[in-house]
């Protein structure tokens, strides 16, 4: 219907630009942007056009069409267009820029677009607060790990997806880093969760070809390891979209809106703690590799009372060695006489 419409258009500006005696008429369509978003691809190759000079006359369908923010349309129409010589044509609207009386109005049709896109923006996002604060999911996808059920208004637990998720945290616990868990799930040739979800008709990606079905990545893993949805609650508004650039911006954390035992969990309260916990302890290998040791936030100096933090040995034998965080701060060796090096094998075989 999208392309129908679109093609219909183009015949309607056609037409008019050959009864006016306009010709070398070319098209610059961007089907799917909206009027807001002036950073389109076909709008960008128009303006190229206009700037080395090879553009007479822009005709389009209505101002609309054109733009919908009265203060960037007003620089093209009224500067930039009069610079180049471009004469402007907005045909429904009734513009033309080689009268000079219809430019007194131009600029009120600009706002109106605006303020019709602002309203309709605003009327959307009413209606989405509305059913976000009711404790509905926002969105029509699931997350790795659910499913919907046949009425799509309720999340259900993927056994197979959520066993997976359970082994993701467990091995945290355990001491592996995101890199390791992804290394063994995809030697395990374990889908990604994007390729699992399409698998079973779900997700954004649903009809997209995958480079790599098994290509974990630490970034995946650590998106896991922090959604909450996997304690069973429903958390809505974590971004918001401006009706001008139609992206995604997130929102602080305590602008969220947290409804609890909204869903079957996967992980229990206690295990999630834990994982943040030894999450925010971390630190990571200059090698890149990114493990979490078994001990990381719950080793301090006997001295100073600091936290004692992994490194490894850089002499190619990756040894791990626990330290004191407070020797190497400067001036080293004032807040902590010694860095108190210790195997980390030795401190293991203590426990």
């Amino acid at each position: 219907m999208a392309r129908f419409a679109s093609s219909l258009q183009k015949k309607y500006l056609e037409d008019y630009a050959v009864q006016h005696g306009f010709d070398n008429i070319q098209h610059f369509s961007d089907d799917g942007y909206s009027g807001t978003n002036f950073n389109r691809p076909a709008f960008n190759s128009l303006l190229t056009e206009i700037e080395a000079g090879r553009v007479g006359t822009v005709i389009v369908k209505d101002m609309s069409r054109f733009g919908r923010n009265y203060l960037q349309v007003g620089f093209y129409t009224e500067m930039m267009f009069p610079k180049k010589n471009v004469r402007f044509i907005a045909v429904n609207n009734g513009v033309d820029s080689a009268n000079p009386a219809d430019n007194d109005f131009t600029p009120f049709l600009n706002i109106m677009n605006e303020y019709y896109a602002r309203d309709t923006s605003r009327k959307i996002r009413s209606t989405f607060q509305s059913k976000g604060k009711s404790g509905k999911h926002l969105t029509g996808t699931v997350i790795y790990g659910y499913l919907w059920n046949e009425a799509r208004d309720q999340w259900l637990v993927d056994p197979e997806a959520a066993e997976v998720v359970k082994r993701i945290f467990a091995m945290t616990i355990d001491g592996y880093g995101p890199y390791q868990i992804a290394s063994k799930l995809k030697s395990e040739k374990v889908l990604i969760p994007s390729a699992y979800l399409a698998q079973h008709g779900e997700g954004v990606n649903k009809n997209k070809t995958f480079k790599d079905v098994y290509g974990w990545g630490s970034s995946t893993i650590c998106n896991i390891l922090e959604k909450r949805e996997y304690l069973g609650h429903t958390i809505n508004f974590k971004t918001r979209k401006h009706f001008k650039d139609k992206k995604s911006h997130y929102v602080p954390e305590d602008e969220w809106t947290i409804f609890e035992n909204t869903h079957e969990p996967i992980i229990d309260q206690q295990t999630f703690d834990l994982v943040q916990k030894i999450r925010g302890n971390v630190r990571r290998y200059p090698d890149g590799w990114g493990e979490a040791a078994p001990l990381t936030g719950l080793l301090y100096c006997a001295d100073c009372g600091g936290k004692m933090y992994v490194h490894r040995t850089n002499n190619g034998k990756r040894i791990s060695q626990y330290t004191c965080s407070q020797y190497s701060k400067v001036p080293v060796g004032k807040l902590c006489t010694t860095q108190h090096r210790i195997n980390e094998d030795v401190v293991l075989s203590l426990v």
